[in-house]
């Protein structure tokens, strides 16, 4: 029996429709399409698994606060619930969420705040730890619509870069299994490295089929080698525990100081760095003609994880923020489908409903989880680069990206800076990811304070070439204004054919360019001797349209005139096809204006 038809009738009756784009030729299933039943499983599964071996998050904060196994056991169940509830929203799309394969994880950047807080406060304190984060999650969501001055592709990208930067540490760490005292072990790094080329190997090599089972497969052959190596412990708690079992809630408390609580606020506002970031790489993922962030839809996936860190946390759930990891599997297997997300969310609460089940799948050993966590950084930091050499960048940009990973890097390998602070900022100025977006965000505001969005250069032939100039102006206000690369160079380009089309047409030189940029225009206008170029199509205009030059070449030598007449329509030719719309008016005596529209 065919399955995939029944699966892909549903998801195109019933699912939200997604944000409209061009589908990115790489990808083997898009967000809108339903892979085959045994494939939708595989990936998953990959997914669920990915994601519940980041369930040390919350085993790390409960040995900071010194839980019991029964303690740390209540929160990972209720934890898993929330996860789901944010995968699902995050996949169903909507009004309550992106429409994207975000699989959510618990939030790393709470680990060690929950953890202070439930070792002063006691175990209740959790719920008043989430349901704080939510809050300031929840009202940052209707807000993303307005903050697109603040969040450039530049500073997200810098922040993704810094995410990735930051998973290295731990990864290493993880993966080589160092001690104290700096020492390697050699079974981690053989458990590590297995899985680690297992993983490059497919995604790299490997042809269709063995893509989408690239990290699936690494992770099985680290456990296998850990197994043979005596490293997979912890088995006999699976055999003692309930097949299933209700999440059991944790009684709330709500007795946090202020201190803890300005922390737990400015933390959970500067995560939705972090949010905006992976919500921007999964639309970029999904578009092939992706231009800038869609804070609309940014503002949807931030409220879904609000509504469900709300519902879940509650009952006494870690903080939750999307995977890292799990975006890097999306680009491992080439596969970004909601429905495996929404099956991905299945899967999450079918474990947090089964007490063996969780007690399993968190018994992977570090040095596989390490392995992931290398391949996750390496994407995130590659990920990051790649956004922000999408724009122009002039030595404003240069700075604010440059000091931004260095204040953040400082942070990560100097961590004493921070503890001469008080205890309320110790947990932000401590934390290189924290420091490192807040730093871009206000060096953004800084710099952008001398920004100006119209500029005027004059041209002089005694200066040099006026194509040079014509280069140098629209180069140096892209840079300046940060516009895309791929705008300002067509940019250019149809500046120096427009040059030419008017001297093409009997019109004198070009004397000034005026500039003007906002984040969805860049507008040239060429100011010029002579009249106005004739750009439309009614009587008298200038004829724009393809020239059929082997007609003419093939004519006869009488004919030298047309052909001579067809090449000075070339650049005419050029300049309409790179510039999105065009216009000519006169304004002054002998004086008149070009003008090039290019939507950014």
């Amino acid at each position: 029996m065919n399955l995939q038809l029944p699966l892909a009738q549903w998801l195109k009756r019933w699912l939200p429709p997604s944000k409209p784009g061009r589908r990115p030729f790489e990808l083997i299933y898009a967000a809108d399409e339903c892979p085959p039943p045994a494939a939708l499983g595989l990936l998953s599964m990959q997914h669920a698994a990915t994601v519940l071996a980041l369930i040390t998050h919350v085993l790390a904060a409960a040995k900071i606060a010194g839980l019991s196994l029964p303690q740390t056991h209540s929160i990972v169940a209720v934890t898993l619930l929330g996860m789901a509830m944010g995968t699902a929203l995050q996949a169903w799309g909507g009004r309550w969420g992106s429409g994207t394969l975000l699989v959510f994880q618990p939030d790393p950047m709470m680990i060690t705040v929950a953890g202070a807080a439930i070792a002063s406060q006691g175990v209740g304190a959790l719920v008043q730890v989430t349901v704080v984060t939510a809050l300031v999650t929840i009202g940052l969501g209707p807000l993303m619509r307005f903050l697109r001055p603040l969040f450039p592709p530049p500073v997200v990208g810098t922040v993704i870069c810094m995410g990735g930067l930051a998973l290295v540490e731990p990864a290493v760490r993880n993966s080589l299994g160092v001690n104290a005292q700096m020492q390697v072990d050699g079974v981690s790094l053989l458990i590590s490295g297995t899985a680690l080329a297992s993983i490059v190997a497919l995604s790299v090599w490997g042809g269709r089929r063995f893509k989408l089972l690239g990290l699936m497969m690494g992770i099985l052959a680290g456990l296998l080698i850990a197994a043979l190596t005596g490293r997979l412990v912890g088995m006999e708690w699976v055999a003692s525990a309930p097949l299933l079992a209700l999440p059991q809630p944790i009684a709330p408390s709500f007795s946090l100081g202020p201190e803890i609580l300005m922390a737990i606020v400015l933390i959970a506002a500067l995560n939705q760095l972090d949010n905006i970031g992976c919500l921007i790489v999964m639309d970029k993922t999904n578009n092939a003609d992706w231009r800038r962030a869609d804070m609309q839809m940014v503002g949807r996936g931030i409220r879904a994880n609000g509504v469900s860190d709300l519902l879940s946390g509650l009952f006494g759930s870690f903080p939750t923020a999307p995977s890292s990891a799990n975006i890097a599997l999306v680009h491992a297997t080439s596969s970004s489908s909601r429905v495996i997300g929404l099956v991905a969310a299945g899967l999450l609460l079918l474990i947090a409903l089964s007490p063996k089940l969780t007690m399993a799948l968190t018994l992977i050993p570090h040095a596989v989880l390490g392995a992931v966590e290398l391949y996750a950084a390496a994407y995130l930091i590659v990920s990051g680069i790649e956004l922000i050499a999408t724009r122009a960048l002039d030595s404003r940009g240069i700075f604010m990206v440059g000091l931004s990973l260095c204040a953040g890097l400082a942070t990560m390998l100097m961590p004493g800076l921070s503890q001469t602070l008080p205890e309320s900022l110790r947990f932000l100025a401590g934390d290189g990811f924290v420091v490192a977006g807040l730093t871009v965000v206000l060096l953004n505001l800084l710099f952008r304070l001398g920004t100006r969005r119209t500029a005027h250069g004059e041209l002089d032939p005694a200066l040099g070439p006026l194509t040079h100039q014509i280069t140098a102006f629209v180069e140096r206000q892209g840079g300046a204004w940060g516009a895309r690369m791929d705008i300002v160079r067509r940019a250019a380009l149809a500046a120096l054919e427009a040059s030419e089309a008017i001297q093409a047409a009997g019109g004198g030189r070009v004397l000034a360019l005026n500039g003007s940029f906002d984040e969805f225009n860049f507008d040239l206008e060429l100011l010029h001797e002579g009249k106005p170029l004739p750009v439309g199509d009614g009587p008298g205009a200038t004829q724009y349209s393809t020239v059929d030059l082997h007609a003419l070449l093939d004519g006869d030598a009488e004919d030298d005139s047309q052909l001579d007449s067809a090449m000075q329509r070339v650049s005419g030719v050029l300049m309409r096809n790179l510039a999105d719309k065009l216009s000519s008016a006169a304004i002054g005596d002998d004086v008149a204006m070009l003008k090039l529209h290019f939507d950014h």
